[in-house]
């Protein structure tokens, strides 16, 4: 997942856990209300866990984004019941305005669809972790 303040990405595996199944955007402003939208999905869904994008500053360090990733992890564990495991972001959202760009979408088209991609690349980062 990759959390913004107005949209989330959100991606979801395939069945056997090796790529990325699905991905998609929801639009919500308020954070618990973000919450409870992505518990419902991840039920309808069979999720058995979350992994939600943690944003690092570029030295490794946490700063406001990351502590309010932190408070967004709470409510989901909160309004779900799922483990919330974090996965470092950083880039994420750089790379896919690149594999938006290289896959012919303009950039006003940009918007309406990075959230999903940089879910994506969490996701398949996570994916590809030999410790799973």
């Amino acid at each position: 997942m990759d959390y913004g303040d107005a949209r989330t990405g959100i991606a979801v595996s395939d069945l056997t856990a090796t790529i990325c199944g699905e991905a998609l955007t929801i639009e919500e402003h308020d954070m618990r209300n973000a919450a409870r939208r992505i518990a419902l999905t991840a039920a309808e869904k069979n999720v058995s866990r979350i992994v939600l994008g943690l944003p690092l500053n570029m030295d490794g360090t946490e700063g406001p984004r990351a502590e309010k990733s932190r408070e967004f992890a709470k409510l989901l564990t909160d309004e779900s019941g799922l483990e919330v495991l974090f996965r470092d972001e950083r880039k994420t959202t750089v790379d896919a305005h690149r594999i938006l760009s290289e896959n012919g979408k303009r950039m006003k088209k940009h918007k309406k669809n990075v959230d999903a991609v940089a879910a994506a690349l969490i996701l398949e980062s996570y994916l590809r972790e030999p410790k799973r």
